[in-house]
C-alpha cells in the first residue's frame, strides 16, 4: 500500500515538474530572444517543452485512470448545474486596466469561474450520491429535491419548527443528513458541507434573498 502511494506521489511530482520545466524553458527562451535567438529556435524550444510535458502527463494518466477522468464534465452531463457569474466586465470600463482595484487578467477571471464551479459541481456529486452523504438507508438528497429543487436557500436564516430555533442553511442540511438520509452530521467547515451549501445556493441563482420566509 505504501509503495503504491509513493509511486503515485512520485508520478504526480514528475508531471508537475515537467509542466514547470516547460514553462521555465519557454520563459527562458523568450528572455533570451534579445540575445539573438531566432523565431524558429524559440518555436522549436516551445514544441520540445510541450512534448516533454505531454509525455509525462500521458504517463500519469495511464497509471491513474480514475484520477485522470474529467469528473466535472461528467457530473455536468448527468445533472443540470447553473453556471457561475460572468466577471469579464471587470476588465472593462472605469475599473479596467490601470485602476488600482482592476489589475485582473483574463486568466484571473477564468480561474475564479473554474474554481467556483468545481466546488458547486462537487456539491452536486455529493447531493446525488447516498454513499458520499454517508447514508445508511441508501437515501440521497435528490430523492426529495431533484437537482436542488425546493431547498429555498434564499430564505435562510429562518425559524424551523422541527429544530425549535432559528437556523442557517447548513443547519438544515445537517438535519436532513441525520434524519431522512440517516447519516452523520457534518462539521460546518467540512469540505462536503461547503460543497453541498455551494451547490444548493448555486441552483437558486437569480432568486432574490428573502430571509425568514416560509
Amino acid at each position: 500500500m505504501q509503495t503504491r502511494i509513493r509511486r503515485a506521489l512520485l508520478t504526480s511530482v514528475c508531471a508537475a515538474c515537467a509542466l514547470l520545466l516547460w514553462a521555465a524553458y519557454n520563459h527562458g527562451i523568450a528572455a533570451d530572444c534579445s540575445d539573438g535567438a531566432s523565431e524558429s529556435e524559440i518555436a522549436a524550444g516551445q514544441i520540445a517543452g510541450k512534448l516533454l510535458a505531454d509525455a509525462h502527463m500521458d504517463q500519469w494518466k495511464r497509471k491513474n485512470p480514475e484520477r485522470a477522468k474529467d469528473w466535472v464534465a461528467e457530473e455536468k452531463e448527468r445533472h443540470a448545474i447553473k453556471p457561475p457569474a460572468d466577471n469579464s466586465d471587470l476588465l472593462k470600463g472605469d475599473q479596467g486596466k490601470g485602476h488600482k482595484y482592476g489589475q485582473y487578467t483574463e486568466l484571473d477571471i477564468l480561474m475564479w469561474a473554474r474554481e467556483t464551479e468545481k466546488m458547486v459541481v462537487d456539491g452536486s456529486r455529493i447531493f446525488h450520491d447516498a454513499n458520499a452523504l454517508g447514508s445508511t438507508v441508501a437515501v440521497s438528497c435528490d430523492m426529495c429535491h431533484p437537482d436542488g429543487a425546493n431547498t429555498h436557500p434564499e430564505t435562510y436564516p429562518k425559524f424551523q419548527a422541527q429544530m425549535g430555533r432559528t437556523v442557517l442553511l447548513r443547519d438544515m442540511i445537517n438535519w436532513c443528513i441525520e434524519h431522512p438520509v440517516r447519516g452523520k452530521r457534518l462539521d460546518s467547515d467540512d469540505s462536503k458541507m461547503r460543497a453541498l451549501e455551494a451547490y444548493i445556493l448555486a441552483q437558486r441563482k437569480g432568486t432574490p434573498l428573502n430571509y425568514g420566509k416560509h
